[in-house]
């Protein structure tokens, strides 16, 4: 699946034509290697600019940046949209290096002929306006993302396979990992580390080498890589490991310039920050490297920023262009406050008074902590896919995003020793019900549904108890219209159009339906859920 189209600049050597025609698959990752006619001993102060200019066949032009991947070797990697011949042509800031400045060359794209909607779609897109994000062909995608901060700096190829092939059987599209020494990760399982230095830095090809294989597995098995660039949190144990918190600007630019270059060949949405304070006196540090990296526009892949816990980015970055997604974490508890934070925080305040872009849960409450169970963490992600317009959420778990065997414990985190490995954690309960979640949403018609909560609901039973909050989806005409219940009670419905629906119950613990059952129009209809513990009733206009 992966199209690698190595060319080595044979001219300076040989006097033959440097880069000849070749054929690549659309979607796929295009690799061109050049060879510096020069040793450079500070690439990434040497060069400030290496790039490329792609022509597709329909005359559209796209400038990519390329990367300095060790020695003399230099690669740009880019995954082409378009099929039929397409064009290339260098540029260097270093206009004397012959080897990077000036090359050009041909190349076909075919179909790219793979199943998997990543290929078959297309690359993920933002339209402009909406809520959620889309193929390239036009097809909603639902964003359901797996959390393996340390997957692939950990992970052996055998135990990556494995772990993929589970995350795709059970409907996940993305996968989160960390691209770089973090607090929760000192280096990959080979002791290396993705940069040296806190003030001036190198990066290190090597680590990046073995983790390019982990990128490329992930979009192997149809999946997204959702790739964190500078993790970022600024307090708690490690953070001196984390580039997004001990790096001047500048170098944090040149990091993050590094990594979206290397892997935006493949199907990728960058976590420009991961766990960052990215407001108040850390808003501009963020918002100057946001512009720096993507604001020229020289990459592929959709930006999002995934915030610390609690943390509210959506009117400090509403003007930010580069940012296709809202993303926030509500996280590790299941305590009033974080609930209230879920149902009745910015997020459901503020998301019809900004600018159009994805909301998501990109870190809610983990499945295996001491502090919750799988009632917890269900419930947690039902409630943010209900505080918002539908456009996705993630998943996590305790074992799974440190990569930990059984007795291990998380670097640089509270808790103790884990009773399980990230094994044993593949298949525990609220994952397999979050999945049936994914699949519930994903037989409607999840983008046209909206927060109905305000207009609908007579009574919110979550204002005395915040474990009784009852969460409303609908159109805009209504004839859609979902109901969550975290708990068995009653809930009053405003039906001021008189509209004669259907209903039919969803079991969110074992992910069964009842049968439909007709509701006679009345201004007010009063459900009471069948199931011990929480359910979604689905009213549709008969």
């Amino acid at each position: 699946m992966r199209i690698v189209l190595v060319i080595q600049v044979a001219a300076l050597l040989f006097g033959v034509p440097a880069l000849a025609q070749s054929e690549a698959r659309l979607w796929t990752k295009v690799e061109k290697e050049l060879r510096s006619a020069k040793a450079y001993a500070d690439p990434l102060y040497e060069v400030s600019s290496f790039t490329a200019t792609f022509r597709s066949p329909s005359g559209r032009a796209r400038k990519i940046s390329g990367f300095w991947d060790g020695g003399i070797t230099w690669k740009i990697r880019f995954s082409p949209d378009e099929t039929g011949t397409w064009s290339f042509t260098t540029e260097c800031s270093d206009t004397s290096n012959t080897g990077l400045h000036g090359q050009s060359g041909t190349f076909m794209v075919a179909p790219a002929e793979i199943p998997h909607p990543i290929y078959a779609k297309g690359a993920l897109r933002r339209p402009l306006g909406n809520y959620h994000l889309t193929y390239a062909d036009g097809t909603p995608f639902f964003w359901f993302a797996d959390t393996a901060w340390n997957g692939a700096l950990k992970a052996t190829d055998a135990e990556w396979e494995l772990y993929l092939k589970d995350r795709a059987s059970k409907g996940f599209n993305a996968i989160q990992v960390v691209t770089t020494q973090w607090r929760g990760g000192a280096g990959d399982t080979d002791g290396r580390t993705a940069f040296e230095g806190s003030g001036k830095i190198r990066v290190n090809p090597e680590f990046f080498k073995r983790l390019d294989r982990r990128i490329d597995q992930i979009n192997e098995h149809g999946l997204v890589a959702a790739l964190v660039v500078l993790w970022a949190l600024p307090i708690s144990l490690g953070r001196e490991l984390s580039p997004g918190y001990i790096l001047p600007e500048p170098e944090a630019i040149l990091l993050a310039r590094y990594i979206v270059a290397r892997y935006g060949g493949n199907q990728v949405v960058w976590f420009l920050g991961g766990d960052g304070k990215y407001v108040d006196e850390y808003e501009q540090r963020w918002k100057t490297i946001g512009r720096a990296v993507f604001g020229a526009g020289n990459y592929q892949g959709l930006v999002a920023q995934h915030p610390m816990g609690r943390s509210w980015i959506g009117d400090a970055y509403a003007n930010e262009p580069w940012l296709d997604i809202v993303g926030y974490q509500s996280s590790h508890s299941a305590a009033e406050s974080t609930v209230n934070w879920i149902n009745r925080g910015p997020m459901a305040e503020r998301w019809d008074k900004l600018p159009a872009r994805p909301l998501i849960n990109l870190e809610p409450l983990y499945e295996n902590t001491a502090a919750s169970n799988s009632d917890d963490v269900r419930k947690a992600c039902y409630w943010s896919l209900f505080a918002t317009p539908v456009s996705g959420i993630s998943y996590g778990n305790h074992a799974i995003w440190p990569w930990l065997a059984k007795g291990e414990k998380a670097l640089n985190h509270s808790g103790t020793a884990s009773p399980n490995s990230w094994q044993d954690t593949l298949g525990f309960p609220a994952v397999v019900q979050v999945s049936n979640m994914v699949r519930f949403i994903g037989r409607l018609r999840w983008w046209e549904l909206r927060p109905r909560n305000a207009d609908l609901l007579v009574e919110q039973p979550g204002l005395a108890d915040y474990r009784q909050f009852v969460s409303v989806l609908g159109t805009n005409d209504a004839a859609t219209v979902l109901v969550y219940f975290p708990a068995k009670l009653v809930c009053h419905l405003r039906n001021p159009k008189l509209l004669a629906y259907s209903a039919q119950w969803f079991n969110p613990v074992d992910g069964q339906y009842m049968s439909e059952e007709t509701l006679q129009p009345q201004p007010v209809l009063h459900l009471t859920p069948p199931f011990e513990k929480d359910a979604v009733a689905i009213l549709r206009v008969r």
